[in-house]
């Protein structure tokens, strides 16, 4: 592939997939903390308050990480954290039934998508045009004299 379509399609891949999770903390998690709670204890989640916190920084720094190709690995690694749980008690497909069981399982498999994409980024990293393959992984030490 030519690099410059590589490294183009690199920073819109990454832009379009994180996206959902920056627009998910600052349209909707902060502006409605309280509501957003509730809403999460009434789906099971064990400590909302408590736990509401931590997801939203793990949605921001994530997703920011992600778009940027900066620290891509662990970014990634943390948007997939947040999906693991976050998939499990809103997308619970297995405990209702009728037309809800279908909406859920579709929302269910959307989020393990999005999960199997962001192991993909830990495994392989921000791709071309990111802030992480423009810097050295390892620094070259000079030979003592």
């Amino acid at each position: 592939m030519v690099p410059a379509w590589q490294g183009l399609l690199s920073v819109v891949g990454r832009v379009a997939l994180a996206t959902i999770f920056l627009m998910s903390a600052v349209g909707n998690k902060i502006p409605n903390y309280g509501a957003v709670t509730e809403y999460m204890a009434a789906h099971g989640v064990p400590a909302p308050k408590l736990l509401l916190a931590p997801a939203i920084l793990f949605l921001v720094a994530g997703s920011v990480s992600v778009i940027l190709g900066y620290k891509t690995r662990l970014g990634a690694l943390l948007l997939f954290l947040f999906l693991v749980p976050t998939t499990y008690y809103f997308h619970n497909f297995w405990a209702v039934s009728g037309d809800a069981a279908q909406a859920e399982t579709i929302q269910f498999m959307k989020n393990l998508s999005m999960a199997g994409a962001m192991l993909f980024l830990v495994a392989n990293g921000g791709g071309a045009w990111s802030l992480d393959a423009r810097r050295p992984f390892v620094r070259p030490v000079a030979p003592e004299a």
